[in-house]
C-alpha cells in the first residue's frame, strides 16, 4: 500500500502541480490510514472497504480530534481512492460514501486598523532587518496573500510601475494590486536591503533571511509574533490574521466581494462570505448602541 501512496503523492505533484504543504498534507493523512489498516490486518488496496474506512473515521472521532481535522482526513481519503480507481488498483471506491461532520465556521480572528497600523509601524530602524521585515508585514496586508505566496514570491513578480504582484498559488496565478505604503516599504528593501542580504547574485526569490536565503513559513510566524507583542497586541495572531484582517476591512468599506474573492484566490464564493457576515455583526452591533429607537 505504501507504493500506491508514494504513486499518489507522485501524481499530485507532477500532474496536480500540488503545492509542498499540500503533499505533505495528503501523505500525513494518509500514512495514518494506511498504518491503521496495517494493524487491522488489512494488507493489500484491493481488500480495503467501507467499513473499514468507518471504523478508522470514528476511531479518529474517539481521539478528540476536531471537525476540521477529521474532514481534512476524509477529503484526503476520497481524493486518494478516486486515483488508484483511476489507475485501476481498486474495482469500487468505498470511500465513495463517506461523510463529512458537520464544521461550524467560526468568525475568523481579525485585527482592528488601529492595531494593524501598530503592528505595522514596529519595523522602525533603517538596517536590512528592518527594511524587509517593514516590506513583508506591508505587503502581507496589502494583498491579502497567503504566508507560502508572500515567501515564494520572485523579484520578477513585483510590478513597481503598475503597483502589483502576481501572486502565484497551486491552482492558477492571480493579479493583486498594493498601495502607497506597501510600494515605499518595498522600494525601501529592494534599493537599500535586498542586495546586502543575499550571498548569491543569481538569488531571485524576493524575500531572503538572514543568511541570504529565501524566508521560511517558520521564519516569518516567528517574525510576525515578535512584532505582535511589541506592537502590544495581546491576541495569538499569525500570518494568516493579516489576511483575514486584509478582507474583513475592505468588505467592512463597501468593497465587492467578488473582488475580495479574487484577490484572496478563493475557489468558491461561500468561503469569502463569511467575511460580509463578519461586517454585518459589526453593523448590528453598531446599530444596537447607537440607535434611539433600537
Amino acid at each position: 500500500m505504501e507504493e500506491q501512496l508514494q504513486e499518489f503523492i507522485n501524481y499530485l505533484h507532477n500532474v496536480k502541480k500540488a503545492s509542498n504543504n499540500t503533499e505533505l498534507s495528503y501523505k500525513r493523512d494518509l500514512s495514518k490510514l494506511l498504518a491503521y489498516l496495517d494493524g487491522s490486518g488489512v494488507k493489500d488496496v484491493r481488500d480495503i472497504r467501507k467499513t473499514h474506512l468507518t471504523a478508522y473515521i470514528m476511531d479518529l472521532e474517539k481521539r478528540n480530534f476536531t471537525a476540521a481535522t477529521v474532514s481534512r482526513n476524509i477529503a484526503s481519503v476520497k481524493a486518494f481512492f478516486h486515483f488508484l480507481l483511476k489507475m485501476g488498483y481498486v474495482d469500487e471506491n468505498p470511500a465513495e460514501d463517506l461523510k463529512s461532520p458537520k464544521i461550524v465556521k467560526k468568525a475568523p480572528k481579525i485585527l482592528t486598523p488601529d492595531e494593524v497600523v501598530k503592528l505595522l509601524d514596529q519595523p522602525r530602524g533603517d538596517t536590512p532587518k528592518d527594511l524587509r521585515d517593514k516590506a513583508m508585514l506591508e505587503l502581507l496586508y496589502a494583498t491579502g496573500m497567503r504566508v507560502t505566496e508572500l515567501i515564494t514570491l520572485k523579484v520578477g513578480d513585483v510590478n513597481l510601475t503598475m503597483n502589483y504582484i502576481d501572486c502565484h498559488d497551486a491552482s492558477k496565478d492571480r493579479v493583486i494590486p498594493f498601495g502607497a505604503e506597501a510600494k515605499i516599504a518595498l522600494m525601501n528593501y529592494l534599493a537599500h536591503s535586498r542586495d546586502a542580504m543575499i550571498e548569491d547574485k543569481n538569488e531571485d526569490t524576493l524575500f531572503v533571511n538572514c543568511s541570504g536565503i529565501p524566508m521560511s513559513r517558520q521564519g516569518f510566524w516567528k517574525l510576525i509574533k515578535y512584532y505582535a507583542k511589541k506592537a502590544g497586541i495581546k491576541e495569538d495572531i499569525t500570518p494568516h490574521t493579516l489576511r483575514h484582517s486584509f478582507a474583513a476591512h475592505l468588505v467592512e468599506n463597501g468593497a465587492d466581494l467578488r473582488a475580495v474573492q479574487e484577490m484572496l484566490g478563493h475557489s468558491d464564493i461561500s468561503t469569502t462570505q463569511i467575511y460580509a457576515n463578519m461586517s454585518h455583526s459589526h453593523l448590528r452591533e453598531v446599530y444596537n448602541k447607537a440607535h434611539p429607537r433600537k
